[in-house]
């Protein structure tokens, strides 16, 4: 109740308080952590083993896809959530889109607070920074090189020797699995839903109809990598089953709804339509009723859930 009155005076979001306790080895423990966090008043905290450096955080991507609005993250101290600006500002990101908040104990953020939200917009401005000075500092020593008739670049690289290549491959793929990482909230949950019962056309299409450009190949290559670090059931993978034209059209407008519950049927209807789906009469033009008859359906089978009693 204290904590209550505490929140309502500072204006802090009436939600969840979950803690996230990191440490970077097994023989390490979280327990001070913990202590700190729940005499903060979290409700929850979720411990996690593994380096700082690395964003490949199981249990930090699953509090973060299953947090909801007016929930506050909170922290010991930012370096238990990230080492680097751009990863915090990142995970940040990602907690306001979801309506959630943040906050470190030791450190003057909390972004539910306008203090906290300058003290946010300066990292921010930090980061932008130290971008602008690295790109300037690659510039000159260019310039450098050159004037001194040195060829820029990896002299291994341009040398094919192995031991640069296999460095540079490793780079690459933790490039790629950071950037998987950053945007797989806005477009795994999707996969979810439609997989395996839909083809991987069929689930590319549906989120390029939400803003999100996804070929087939590139988006089964990226949940094959999140199989392979264990951050997504192996089943996603599995060969989609021929389903009857009927049954197809039926999942398909479930996962349309499930993605975004506050579509009417003439949205779906529309969205379907711009997908060049036929109806099951082979109409090119979709009716509400149309669409109704297939979620009608797909509720009978569990694949939607009811909507709430008015």
């Amino acid at each position: 109740m204290a904590r209550e009155a505490q929140d309502r005076r500072s204006g802090r979001p009436q939600g969840r308080q979950i803690g996230y306790a990191r440490v970077s080895t097994d023989e390490q423990a979280t327990e001070a952590q913990q202590i700190e966090l729940q005499s903060a008043g979290c409700d929850v905290v979720v411990q996690e083993h593994g380096s700082g450096t690395s964003r490949a955080r199981p249990a930090l991507l699953r509090l973060i896809s299953e947090i909801g609005a007016g929930d506050v993250l909170v922290v010991v101290r930012l370096d238990r959530l990230a080492r680097s600006v751009s990863h915090l500002l990142q995970v940040i990101e990602d907690l306001t889109e979801k309506g959630a908040h943040f906050r470190s104990l030791r450190d003057p953020i909390d972004t539910s607070t306008p203090q906290g939200m300058f003290s946010l917009q300066v990292l921010g401005a930090v980061a932008q920074l130290e971008r602008a000075l690295i790109s300037e500092r690659t510039k000159s020593g260019i310039i450098a090189a050159r004037s001194k008739g040195r060829l820029p670049g990896n002299p291994g690289i341009r040398e094919r020797r192995p031991e640069a290549l296999a460095k540079m491959t490793a780079v690459q793929k933790a490039v790629y699995g950071r950037r998987i990482q950053s945007t797989m909230n806005q477009w795994l949950p999707t996969v979810r839903r439609m997989r395996p019962d839909h083809n991987w056309d069929d689930i590319a299409r549906v989120l390029k109809q939400r803003g999100l450009d996804w070929t087939p190949e590139r988006l089964r290559r990226a949940v094959k990598w999140l199989v392979t670090e264990r951050l997504a059931d192996p089943t996603l993978l599995k060969r989609a089953s021929p389903q009857l034209p009927e049954d197809r059209l039926m999942t398909l407008v479930a996962g349309i709804s499930q993605s975004n519950p506050d579509l009417s049927l003439r949205d779906i209807a529309g969205q379907l339509e711009r997908l060049h789906e036929r109806t099951p009469r082979g109409s090119a033009k979709w009716s509400a009723s149309s669409v109704k008859n297939l979620l009608d359906r797909a509720r009978r089978l569990g694949l939607v859930a009811e909507p709430p009693a008015s």
